[in-house]
Parts: structure tokens; C-alpha cells; sequence
């Protein structure tokens, strides 16, 4: 459509079609709105595509398996591919939208179809998105809601007619649907749509309040609805909120300012405990703030004086580092204290490893090696302020990948024999030791604990998988089982029969209604012929009092012969037990065309026959019936392949272990270890009971330095607000 490349703004027509397009029917200053509008969003879009190769690749990064990998690193490509006719779209939609204005119907509409979907359908791909859009739109419209009303209010005295916010051609709904729009023909996972979707969130839809003031603006001072009152400013700490919890692009923020931005919210948060970092001196005694450098170096000191984990439960770091502050403020008569920026980190990293060290997720084995992580971190934070902005930083992603690695450590593992332990603790002496002020060590110590992590994942991978198929086999086995246990028992209760027959049925010719209901199925003409030549031997072991029965059975016998001889082939039978079975069968074919004899050994099978189960394994059974809607249900069904469950054994003891498998057909769901071997499995009401005693919950997987940092923040809000 544009062989330039760029968007050619539809107003730019030849004079003589001016007159008969519906821009010309559009003020001149509705369209310098939409221009400006449109060079905003164009940046926007810029900034995302610029960010979005940096996160798929970071989510190749984490990806589990090969597969998920190339998930990411074919949308890449995608991406690349289609960056300029997606951004190219999008901006022709929109300006398609502001031509649309001239015909739009001001009777009720429907939402623009990226917010249509059905509540009540099974839940897809695209009610996914929907849900995701829904709710992106709704934090626009809690935010800049009063300023986007007022722009729909200038645009319906301009337009003649009202105009109702949804259909604002800047409404946080229609953005979506350009966006949406413009990348239909991404071959891309939902995902992957996800992903792009919240980068649409951070790059474009953030800005949403700078979109509406300025428009706001033009249309003001050009004297329509002049009187409106401004929207109120959004705080800085809202805007600073919204890119600390942005929930799935881990890239920085795009400037040194965003990054600012971010630590003055958070400073504001934390002006309420201000002042508990300082020395115990004479409150009379002159002040003097030390530097962010002599700060490190006090840090230095008390690093290399971390205590041994035995006693580090009493290890206090604002404790510590107040003392060191008194013993400097005695030393040079003046009371040294911390700046306020460097106060305010301090407390925040303290308060973030106090949440950490209380987290019921972290194994208490390995609290105590994590607790002597605070004063490296906090150095690292104190030099770069991107440690709290910025979820892919290094140091952060090193906790939090220790924190994962050891998200199955349990309590009767070898702290001395363990290879993950040994790691964990190589690398947080290394911090102790060699951490100064280059925070360069921290990606070099992730690089290498991701290295270790990732081969130690494939291993638990393969025996994972290897374990699915085994328990998919085994439960195939065991419903091909059931099966045939209902063939043997529709054909054999209730009849007086030979006993060598029903011996023969339940131990051989079960043995080829099981093979040939695994091969087969239940539903085959095989299984059909094999049941029906089941219930023919059976017959023709019976006395029949009618004279056709003789002549039946006459005519029966060879065929049946030929059929158990072959079937009994196929299930590689003991040709010697199967010459001898023959023999005795024709025997018996002899008596049935003879009269009966009071010497005819004969039995009544009246107790239902059990096969051998195919599955060895113990499986917890469960007589308690709890209702449908019961919370130990719901919470077993919010289970997902990977999730982490701590079983409590005793009163001491936990095991920590993952759902590696879930097979319906046998109702069960099967846990391993971090190392991917098999330690329990539970049928669903079993598990369901346990999550609801309390002897069974389900263990938090997030980022744990990010869960830690948000409940902080939360308890900050609320010391905030009530102050």
C-alpha cells in the first residue's frame, strides 16, 4: 500500500478529491489532534518492537524445554519479519477511525471484537486475549478515565453528535483493536500474543495521559469546551507503580529517567520509616551525612564478617550497620549518618529479605544461605538503582534463580553430599569474597549457575518424560484391564462350567483379550471376534437339552478350534499347555454330545473375577466423599503439570515434590523430586482431602525477590495510608 514505508496520512489527497472525502468534512483541528496523537503512538510502537526482540529472547532464556525455546525464537523471527507492516497497520487504522467519525452511528454499539467474548464458553486462545485486553483497558479507564471522557466530550461539539468514550478513536479499547488488527497475520503461540500485549501495555497504552492532556489541549485553547477543568496529574508514584509491576516484560526501562522515576516512588513509599538507620549518640551532636563510597566501603567491612550459618539468625544487618555507624560517629566526633537515599535503600532491601527469610516457598535448610545474600545485594542496589526496575538485572535474577533451583530441596537431603547445596554455597561465598564494587561478578555468577541449573533440568526433564510414558502406558494397560475383566465376568457368572475352561479363560484367553484391546481397542472387529469366540467356548462346554445344540456344536468346533488356536498364537502362549488345554477340550466337546453323568466335574463361577492390576504402584485411596464444590477440589484442579506441593509427613517433616503427570484415566496424579524420580502418587479425592486438613499446599513458584519486593510495597501502602 506504501512502498515507502511510511504512513501517508489519508488527508493528503489531491485537491479536487478533497472536496468529496469524508476528511474534508473533519475541522482542521481534529486532524492536527489525530496528527499529533499519531506521533506519539508511532514512537510508542517503535519503543515496543525495540524491547520485544531483548524479551523474547529472555524468555528463550527461561524456556524449560527445547520446544518452549523455539517458541520464542521463532516469534522472534516473526517479529522481525512483520515489525514495519504491523507498525504500518496499525497507524492506518487509526487513521482509518478518525474518517469514520464522519459516519458514526451514535445509537449504541458493540465493543470494538477484541473485547467480545463469552463468559460462559470453554475457555480458548482468544478468550485469553480478551481477558488480558479487558483488563488492560480497565487500568486505563481507573486512570485516565476522567481525561478521556472530556476529550469524547470535545470530540461530540465538534462532530455534532455524541460521541460515547469506546469509540473514541483514542480509547484504550480501539488501540487494542488496531494493535490487534494490524498483527492478525502473526504466526505466533498465544503466549507469545500475551507477551506482545503487555510490552502494548508498558510502551503504548502507559502514556496514555501524556495522549489525552495534549489533545485535551488542542481543543481547548481553539475554544471547544474551554471550561473543562484539566484532569488531575497522575502522581508520579502511579506512573513509577505501574512499570516496577509490570508483570510480563522483564526489559529495563527505556531511559536513566525511567529508572529514577521508579526509585522516587519507591522513596516516597519509604519516608515513613525513615530515621531507623542511625548511630546512638547525644541527639545534641552535629550531623554529618557519609558518602554513597564511604557507605560501600562500610558494607566491605561487615561483608567480610558475615557470620557461619549456624548463627545466622542473629545476624541483623541495620543492627550491624548502626554499630559500625557509631563506632566512625565516635571516632571523628560527629554523628555520621546515612543520606536519605542510601537510608532508604538500606531499608528496603532489609525489609525485602525479612519477607524472604519468612516465605513458608523457601526450604528452611537453605534460608540461612540465602539470608547472607543481604549485604552483597544491598551493595549492588545501592550502586545501581535499575535493581529495583528492572527484573532482568543480574543480581536479581541470581536470587531468584537460587531460590527456584532450590524450590524442591527437602528436609532429609545431604547438605554435604548435595551438588545444587555446594553450588548455592560457591556462589554466595564468592559474593562474600569477591564483590567490592563491580557488579560485573553477578552476571558472571548467573551465567554460570544458569549453566549448571539447565543441565541439571534436562536430566530431571528426561526422567520426567520418561516417567509420563510410563504412567500413560501403565494406565492404558490398566483400563485395557478393566476391560477385559468385564468380558471374562459378562461371560463367566452365573454359568456351571468345567473348571479347566474358566481356568483357561482367566489365564490365558485374558491374556488375548488384553493384547488385543491395547492393540486394538475396544471398539475393533479383533476385540469383537476374540469376545465372541470367548462366549462360543463357553457354549459349547454347556449341556443343551435341544437336538439342534449337537448339531451346532458339530458344525461350531472347528472353526472355535482354529480361532483359540490362533488367538493363543498371537499371545505367545505355552505351546505345551496350549497342546494340553486341546486335548482336554475335546474331551469335554466327547460328554457334551453324550448323556450327562452324575461324574461330570462342573462348577458354578458366582464371584466376579479380578485380573492381576498392571499397576504396582501404591496409590493413597480415598473413602471420604467431599461435595463438588469443596476447596481441597478446587485447589487440586488449579494444579498444573510443574506445580510444587509440600506433603507434611509428621510434625517436623515436609516433603517437597512436583506434579510431573496427570492421567485421567486412572485418576491419578503422579509427583517427583527436583531430580525428576517418582516419590508419590494420590488420586484426586485423596489429594483433595490432604489440601483440605492442611497436610498438603501448594508451594509458590514466582520470582521470589519480586513476590518479596510486592508484598513490601503493599505493607508500605498501607503504613502510608495509615499514617
Amino acid at each position: 500500500m506504501h512502498n515507502d514505508g511510511k504512513v501517508v496520512p489519508l488527508h493528503k489527497a489531491t485537491t479536487d478529491q478533497a472536496n468529496h472525502s469524508p476528511l474534508a468534512r473533519l475541522p482542521v483541528i481534529l486532524l492536527q489532534v489525530r496528527d499529533k496523537a499519531a506521533q506519539q503512538l508511532r514512537h510508542g510502537l517503535q519503543e515496543l518492537f525495540d524491547n520485544a526482540d531483548d524479551t523474547l529472547f529472555e524468555m528463550a532464556d527461561r524456556a524449560r524445554n527445547d520446544v518452549e525455546q523455539n517458541i520464542f525464537f521463532e516469534a522472534m523471527r516473526d517479529l522481525r519479519l512483520k515489525r514495519k507492516n504491523i507498525e504500518r497497520g496499525f497507524l492506518e487504522l487509526f487513521f482509518e477511525a478518525f474518517v469514520g467519525l464522519t459516519q458514526y452511528d451514535a445509537s449504541p454499539n458493540a465493543l470494538p471484537p477484541a473485547l467480545m467474548f463469552d463468559e460462559s464458553a470453554p475457555r480458548t486462545d482468544d478468550m485469553e486475549r480478551s481477558v488480558a485486553i479487558e483488563t488492560m483497558v480497565g487500568r486505563v479507564l481507573k486512570r485516565d478515565g476522567f481525561a478521556l471522557d472530556q476529550l469524547s466530550a470535545r470530540l461530540s461539539v465538534l462532530l455534532g453528535k455524541p460521541l460515547d468514550a469506546q469509540h473514541n478513536p483514542l480509547a484504550p479499547a480501539m488501540l487494542c483493536e488496531y494493535f490487534l488488527q494490524a498483527g492478525r497475520n502473526l504466526g505466533v503461540e498465544i503466549k507469545v500474543k500475551l507477551i506482545l500485549l503487555k510490552l502494548f501495555e508498558r510502551y503504548v497504552l502507559a502514556d496514555t495521559e501524556q495522549l489525552y492532556a495534549e489533545a485535551n489541549q488542542l481543543l481547548s485553547v481553539t475554544g471547544v469546551l474551554p471550561e473543562l477543568k484539566p484532569a488531575p496529574a497522575r502522581r508520579a508514584l502511579d506512573r513509577a507503580m505501574a512499570n516496577v509491576h509490570s508483570e510480563d516484560s522483564d526489559e529495563p526501562l527505556p531511559a536513566d529517567e525511567g529508572v529514577q522515576e521508579v526509585f522516587a516512588a519507591l522513596q516516597e513509599l519509604l519516608l515513613q520509616v525513615r530515621g531507623s538507620v542511625a548511630p546512638t549518640l547525644e541527639p545534641s551532636a552535629a550531623t554529618q551525612p557519609i558518602s554513597t563510597r564511604d557507605l560501600l566501603r562500610l558494607l566491605s567491612h561487615l561483608q567480610q564478617y558475615v557470620p557461619a550459618l549456624a548463627a545466622q539468625d542473629d545476624f541483623d544487618l541495620r543492627n550491624q550497620l548502626e554499630q559500625l555507624l557509631t563506632r566512625v560517629s565516635l571516632r571523628s566526633g560527629k554523628s555520621r549518618i546515612v543520606e536519605g537515599a542510601d537510608e532508604d535503600v538500606i531499608n528496603l532491601i532489609a525489609m525485602v529479605f525479612e519477607c524472604i527469610l519468612d516465605d513458608r516457598n523457601v526450604p528452611d535448610s537453605l534460608k540461612a544461605l540465602i539470608a547472607r545474600l543481604q549485604i552483597p545485594m544491598l551493595k549492588v542496589a545501592v550502586l545501581d538503582k535499575s535493581f529495583f526496575s528492572r527484573s532482568s538485572h543480574p543480581a536479581r535474577r541470581l536470587l531468584n534463580e537460587i531460590a527456584a533451583a532450590a524450590m524442591g530441596w527437602g528436609d532429609s537431603d545431604s547438605e554435604t553430599r548435595d551438588n545444587l547445596y555446594v553450588r548455592i554455597e560457591q556462589v554466595v561465598q564468592r559474593l562474600l569474597t569477591d564483590f567490592v564494587d563491580d557488579p560485573a561478578i553477578f552476571s558472571e555468577l548467573l551465567a554460570d549457575f544458569l549453566a549448571f541449573t539447565s543441565d541439571e533440568r534436562r536430566r530431571s526433564e528426561l526422567l520426567e518424560q520418561r516417567l509420563r510414558d510410563a504412567e500413560e502406558g501403565r494406565a492404558k494397560t490398566e483400563l485395557a484391564r478393566r476391560r477385559v475383566e468385564r468380558a471374562l465376568n459378562q461371560a463367566l457368572l452365573g454359568k456351571v462350567l468345567p473348571p479347566a475352561v474358566v481356568t483357561f479363560v482367566e489365564d490365558a484367553w485374558s491374556k488375548v483379550l488384553l493384547l488385543t484391546c491395547l492393540k486394538h481397542g475396544e471398539a475393533s472387529a479383533q476385540w469383537r471376534d476374540d469376545v465372541q469366540t470367548m462366549e462360543q467356548l463357553v457354549w459349547s462346554v454347556q449341556r443343551h437339552n435341544d437336538a439342534e445344540s449337537g448339531l451346532r456344536l458339530l458344525a461350531l468346533v472347528p472353526g472355535l478350534l482354529k480361532s483359540l488356536r490362533d488367538g493363543l498364537t498371537r499371545a505367545a502362549f505355552d505351546p505345551f499347555a496350549t497342546s494340553e488345554f486341546f486335548s482336554e477340550l475335546e474331551t469335554l466337546h466327547v460328554r457334551v454330545l453324550e448323556p450327562a453323568s452324575e461324574a461330570d466335574p462342573m462348577i458354578e463361577v458366582s464371584q466376579q473375577i479380578v485380573l492381576p492390576s498392571a499397576d504396582e504402584g501404591a496409590m493413597v485411596k480415598n473413602s471420604t466423599h467431599l461435595p463438588d464444590d469443596a476447596a481441597g477440589l478446587r485447589q487440586v484442579d488449579q494444579l498444573r503439570l510443574g506445580s510444587w506441593v509440600a506433603f507434611q509427613e509428621d510434625e517436623e517433616h515436609s516433603l517437597r515434590c512436583k506434579l510431573a503427570a496427570i492421567i485421567d484415566a486412572t485418576d491419578k496424579y503422579v509427583f517427583v523430586d527436583r531430580t525428576g524420580m517418582k516419590v508419590l502418587e494420590r488420586s484426586r479425592a485423596a489429594l483433595a482431602v490432604e489440601f483440605q486438613r492442611g497436610a498438603a499446599r501448594t508451594l509458590d513458584d514466582t520470582l521470589l525477590f519480586d513476590r518479596a519486593l510486592e508484598s513490601v510495597l503493599g505493607n508500605l501502602r498501607r503504613l502510608n495510608r495509615s499514617k
